[in-house]
């Protein structure tokens, strides 16, 4: 039997990158997969044809995670269409860099509205139809970031560090329910993103890795999939660094 058969997984921001992966992942292990994406409207529908080939249940969805009403509206519309929810993977998020003294009002609020508002908006929504069932498995993306900071970045690791303290103090309101909710911290893990980056840029980066590597989008579905599966049945209000040792 597959990990995650018979279960409804929900990712957002999953047209590319990590998010793709969890989905492509989820559905190899057997889940019912539904999956968000807002400005990548092609690659979000490419990503619901390929994965259906899969043999399991998958639609996506134009959604923005940060809009209370919207996520209101995706979760609604999730279970009707799918008839549970209950696996959830807050995954969509931005980055606006610059330093401290450079950084305006409007990029430190878009960065908190889509990275860690979103997180609260999707977690109230998802929270309700999971009490009535008595189960069900928040994952929350943060990153390494957000445990321990970066020069240029305040306001990402303001919103990833937030997503850790919002992911603690539900892990305890909700276990009662059989909801756990834990955290991954990845850390430089080549994506589309990444692959922009000057070789000396990224040279650089992987001196202060232990693992001398970049990471994998699969190394963080890999451990997605096991906080999302019985696996991990007694791990609750957990972050989970995968980083290849750079927090170490």
């Amino acid at each position: 039997m597959k990990l995650l058969e018979g279960k409804t997984a929900l990712i957002t921001g999953a047209s590319k990158g990590i998010g793709r992966k969890i989905a492509e992942r989820f559905a190899e292990e057997g889940a019912n997969v539904a999956f968000t994406y807002l400005s990548s409207v092609e690659k979000g529908q490419a990503l619901e044809q390929e994965l259906q080939s899969a043999g399991t249940k998958v639609k996506g969805y134009r959604s923005n995670a940060a809009d209370h009403a919207a996520a209101e509206e995706l979760v609604a519309a999730v279970v009707e269409d799918f008839g549970t929810l209950d696996i959830v993977v807050n995954n969509a998020g931005i980055t606006r860099d610059g330093l401290l003294m450079r950084m305006n009002e409007e990029q430190w609020d878009e960065v908190l509205n889509s990275n860690l508002k979103s997180v609260f908006n999707l977690t109230k929504a998802s929270s309700r139809p999971m009490m009535k069932q008595r189960s069900g498995v928040f994952i929350n993306m943060s990153s390494v970031v957000g445990v321990k900071g970066n020069a240029g970045q305040s306001n990402y690791a303001a919103s990833k560090a937030g997503i850790i303290g919002f992911s603690k103090s539900v892990a305890q309101e909700l276990a009662s329910r059989n909801i756990r909710t834990n955290v991954i911290a990845p850390g430089f893990i080549r994506t589309e993103m990444t692959d922009v980056l000057p070789e000396n840029v990224t040279s650089e980066w992987i001196k202060n890795i232990p693992l001398k590597r970049m990471g994998e989008t699969s190394d963080i579905a890999n451990v997605a999939l096991f906080l999302a599966s019985d696996l991990s049945a007694y791990v609750n209000g957990q972050v989970i660094s995968v980083c290849g040792g750079m927090t170490t």
